[in-house]
């Protein structure tokens, strides 16, 4: 007897995982409506409230990458004695060996397991940092009352995906121009106006604080032995540098005799593996050069130069927190995939560069070591990191007491409103005619 082997393509397979998450989600809220009907009948027709289980308060995080972006806010919930639960899709994530009273550490697994975790999580308020809520798996949960979205880069709000956010209630952000990019997405699409509050960028502050306090602890550097140390540090995909120009650009880099670290963004040892082999295969670590995958960049950024990169947001780290020059590939930038599409104006992103940053064209790789030297005495770029702090990092040192301000305000709301709500169904009640016999 012949045999048929079933084969699912990865499009179809998402498409099903979605039906079947969707289908098993239905089935528990169903659950959940005949629970609070019972609880009703039993208690002679009273009030009650289902949110006997709720977390007050979750930090959602697809990546350990973005430990750095929530520890500062875990950090002051634990100062302040609040619970909350941290959930992490990363087995490895820092936040699982930290040592916490009142913060609680959860990995909720990987992919559709955890996906299948956050659609029918039973929460107050949701602080993540991912993307694409309600658009791909993540689904919005109907037991979750708010999605508050945190930046985890400076930046523009519309340097997403498309939809990226539409479907969060909140976006904490980091400068005027952010807001104003998420009101014009929402006029353009009609979507319902998302709250937003200036608190700041939480990693940036404490970077700043540990870059000054090891200014502080700095012995004599010593004399100057004129050997550069270059950082190449690319975002990923497409029209990045290493996508583009990999092995020319890291030839020349290697010509110059200068010290070369290449750190490529980590997504691209996922979306990128084939590439990423073969540029580590070509262009083995010697005296000279050197490639970095920690999961902490300020070692690496401490210690270099100068930078070369594209559109990774790792570049506002290095101008703005170790006040360094930088040099950019000048590659058109498709914004086709971005909200940024649907504005008119240019991101914000691509109206700072020529302040804080050098363009590198491809005709200029093989005088590159001219390029770095004469964009490491650039002063002028010195006045463009002054005007780029004041444009996109608000709250200098205020931002994870901020955004906790924030977040309890947001829960005392939904507190108000559910005492509201509760109030008037018992007025309702009130009003029903009672018959006896």
């Amino acid at each position: 007897m012949s045999q048929v082997l079933l084969y699912i393509d990865p499009g179809t397979g998402s498409m099903l995982f979605t039906i079947i998450i969707g289908a098993v989600s239905a089935g528990f809220f169903v659950l959940q409506k005949f629970k609070l009907k019972l609880k009703f009948l039993l208690s002679g027709g009273k009030a009650v409230s289902a949110d006997g289980d709720k977390i007050p308060y979750v930090i959602f995080s697809d990546s350990k990458r973005y430990w750095n972006v929530f520890k500062p806010v875990c950090d002051e919930f634990e100062k302040r004695g609040i619970d909350i639960q941290y959930w992490t899709m990363s087995e490895d994530d820092p936040a699982l060996l930290e040592k916490y009273d009142h913060v609680k550490t959860l990995f909720i697994g990987e992919g559709n397991k955890a996906f299948s975790k956050l659609n029918i999580m039973n929460a107050g308020v949701v602080l993540a940092t991912t993307p694409g809520l309600d658009v791909l798996q993540w689904k919005r949960s109907k037991t979750a009352d708010r999605y508050v979205h945190i930046l985890h880069q400076p930046g523009d709000t519309t340097f997403y995906r498309m939809f990226g956010l539409d479907h969060y209630d909140a976006v904490l952000i980091s400068g005027e121009y952010e807001e104003k990019q998420l009101r014009e997405i929402e006029e353009l699409r009609g979507i319902p106006r998302r709250d937003t509050c200036l608190t700041g960028i939480t990693y940036l502050d404490t970077m700043k604080a540990r870059y000054d306090a090891q200014k502080r602890d700095m012995k004599d550097p010593g004399e100057d032995t004129g050997t550069k140390t270059v950082l190449l540090a690319p975002t990923w995909g497409e029209t990045a540098i290493l996508s583009r120009f990999g092995e020319r650009i890291i030839s020349a880099l290697i010509n110059t005799g200068y010290n070369i670290i290449i750190r490529p963004h980590p997504q691209s040892f996922e979306s990128e593996k084939d590439l990423m082999n073969g540029l580590m295969s070509k262009f083995p670590e010697s005296e000279r050069m050197h490639w970095n995958r920690d999961n902490d960049n300020f070692d690496v950024l401490s210690r270099s130069d100068i930078m070369i990169t594209d559109f990774s947001g790792v570049m506002f780290d290095y101008a703005l927190i170790f006040d360094r020059p930088f040099i950019y590939a000048a590659i058109e930038f498709d914004k086709s995939p971005y909200d940024a599409a649907w504005l008119k104006e240019d991101m914000w992103t691509l109206k700072i560069l020529p302040y804080i940053g050098i363009p590198l064209k491809e005709e200029d790789f093989d005088n590159i070591k001219e390029v770095i030297d004469k964009t490491v005495n650039d002063e002028s770029l010195a006045k463009g990191r002054d005007k780029a702090r004041k444009e996109t990092w608000a709250n200098q040192g205020e931002a994870a007491s901020r955004t906790v301000d924030y977040l309890i305000q947001t829960s005392e709301r939904i507190s108000a409103e559910t005492i509201s709500d509760m109030s008037k169904s018992d007025r309702l009640l009130s009003q029903v005619p009672s018959y006896q016999d």
